[in-house]
């Protein structure tokens, strides 16, 4: 089933993770149910944004990029997010044999995947991409994510709160540099002339 558990998680999260925790399925189940559906939202609408609407800040007009260069720069994002999560994945599961056994890879991924459901599902305002709509709307959804963290690992790792506190804030401390790491990457891939191509006035 496609999605499925979503609506727990931003409803019942100590449920819902129970019954991921519980579900069983493999690393390729979890990608086509639940990572691939979800991280294509952001891309998806970043492409009708930039391409429509345009980004704008303050009073100035918006600026647009040509469908090319937007087609190019949301099937980086694309990928960059599928990367991402199983990366998140590897580094939990590695560090699940420090807190307890080591989980499976596709248990760990499931905990990746479902605790960034805001961040996924907040990448719809993309499609209306004005910086001020987005930091609205981004900030609850980012602290919500990190109440999944908590909340989840837990309960996914099976392990006493105490240790899932640590736990979860290693994994954050890890998903920050990584974000840098992302943000750094870009910056070197503009530079080599892989930026945006913008719309002429």
């Amino acid at each position: 089933m496609i999605l499925k558990h979503v609506w727990g998680i931003l409803t019942e999260p100590r449920v819902a993770w129970a019954k991921i925790r519980d579900d069983n399925r493999s690393v390729f189940e979890t990608y086509i149910s639940t990572v691939i559906p979800l991280a294509l939202v952001s891309p998806v609408a970043g492409f009708i944004g930039t391409t429509q609407f345009g980004w704008q800040i303050g009073a100035r007009d918006p600026v647009m990029l040509t469908s090319g260069s937007a087609l190019q720069i949301s099937l980086a994002y694309f990928g960059a997010i599928l990367v991402s999560v199983f990366a998140i994945a590897m580094m939990i599961r590695w560090m699940s044999e420090t807190y307890g056994d080591q989980k499976p890879l596709a248990r760990c991924l499931a905990l990746a995947a479902y605790t960034a459901v805001p961040l996924f599902l907040i990448g719809v305002f993309q499609v209306y991409p004005v910086l001020w709509v987005n930091f609205l709307f981004g900030l609850p959804a980012l602290a919500y994510t990190v109440y999944l963290l908590y909340s989840g690992v837990p309960i996914m790792m099976e392990i006493p709160q105490e240790k899932g506190f640590l736990f979860a804030s290693a994994v954050l401390a890890v998903g920050l540099v990584a974000l840098v790491g992302l943000l750094a990457s870009t910056v070197v891939l503009w530079s080599y002339g892989l930026g945006p191509a913008f719309m002429s006035g």
